[in-house]
């Protein structure tokens, strides 16, 4: 398949929430800090400095697994309108450039600026720029990859963390894939780099040596995807519309709800805060279907989905018996949610008369 020629920017804050605090507060500079939860709560870290990161601490470590790695963190609660204001001078720096926007995250957005006209047009001047408007106005550093489609422009974001950037031009593809572990690509978690291993394949370069109908024979239709991202293909637009899929609440609980009987009190507390997050949410959503997460004493989860289900106390309670009859010990976690359908997505609108 032809490669798509594009222009295309991976901007990722650096240490995000983290470097927020220490923005706000320069007596954290230097220092091991984390943004998250209470440990006496079973919080989890949301993000930590580079300085605590050298102790081992990383996101979603649970806080006090991260206070055992590092005595002396300095462990923060979230301030989440903070940094969505942050994220929100960001875009705006973007859109001078481009409207092609797709946000991954409040710290992390695809550009495309293909059709650019500004810094000469050059994607590497234009991040460069950039960068340097978010430290200046923002008070934070970014980093940036550089590249001629998504997949790579991702990874080259990492490439001179903290606060740099990576280009990989059009004829730097192969000679940048060939030595990329295939850990890089997207899905290849641990069970399908254990299995890509045991057949020799450990880099990009080892994927090259398979022609692609070899993979998909191994992988099914994820061996296309994985054989196509090997060779640098990778022609996904840069979205910069994007729709919900599904919305939903948790809660994790300090100590754990031993039974049934003691998960059911809790139920309308969710429910209150999911239909709150309902009530914003504008009228081209329709609710389908909602399910109930439950996790745990022991860390296993289950999740229980229902169509024709209503955000009422008696069809969530339902589902909340389910998902207890299926692992019958104390819970760690409830979390309920529901799946949208977008109805300006084609054909949407038969189903407001059906």
């Amino acid at each position: 398949m032809k490669q798509v020629q594009r222009k295309i920017i991976h901007i990722d804050a650096d240490c995000f929430y983290a470097a927020v605090e220490i923005r706000d507060n320069p007596e954290l500079r230097g220092l091991p800090i984390a943004v998250g939860g209470s440990a006496a709560r079973r919080g989890v870290i949301a993000t930590a400095s580079y300085e605590a990161r050298k102790f081992g601490v990383r996101s979603a470590m649970a806080s006090a697994t991260a206070l055992k790695h590092c005595p002396d963190l300095i462990l923060i609660p979230g301030r989440m309108s903070v940094y969505r204001e942050a994220s929100r001078k960001m875009r705006d720096i973007f859109a001078d450039y481009t409207e092609l926007i797709e946000p991954l995250s409040l710290d992390e957005a695809f550009l495309d600026v293909s059709d650019c006209l500004q810094c000469k047009g050059s994607a590497t001047f234009i991040a460069r720029e950039i960068r340097q408007r978010i430290a200046d106005s923002v008070g934070i550093t970014v980093s940036a990859g550089i590249a001629p489609n998504k997949f790579i422009a991702k990874i080259a974001s990492d490439w001179n963390k903290p606060n740099g950037q990576f280009v990989v031009t059009p004829d730097q593809i192969d000679d940048f894939m060939t030595e990329l572990p295939v850990k890089h690509i997207w899905g290849v978690g641990k069970v399908t780099a254990a299995r890509l291993e045991k057949l020799g394949i450990k880099t990009c370069a080892d994927v090259r040596d398979y022609d692609i109908f070899q993979f998909v024979q191994q992988f099914g239709q994820f061996g296309e995807h994985i054989h196509k991202l090997a060779h640098g293909i990778d022609n996904r637009p840069v979205v910069s519309k994007w729709r919900r899929k599904s919305v939903s609440v948790e809660n994790t609980y300090a100590e754990d709800l031993p039974d049934l009987a003691a998960c059911l009190p809790k139920l309308p507390e969710l429910i209150e805060s999911l239909q709150k997050r309902m009530d914003k949410l504008d009228e081209d959503y329709q609710m389908q279907n909602c399910f109930l997460k439950m996790k745990f004493s022991n860390f296993s989860q289950t999740t229980v989905e229902r169509s024709h289900c209503k955000l009422k106390m008696d069809d969530i309670a339902t589902l909340c018996e389910e998902a207890w009859n299926r692992g019958n010990r104390p819970v760690r976690l409830l979390g309920i949610g529901v799946r949208l359908q977008d109805l300006t997505e084609s054909g949407g609108q038969m189903d407001l008369f059906a």
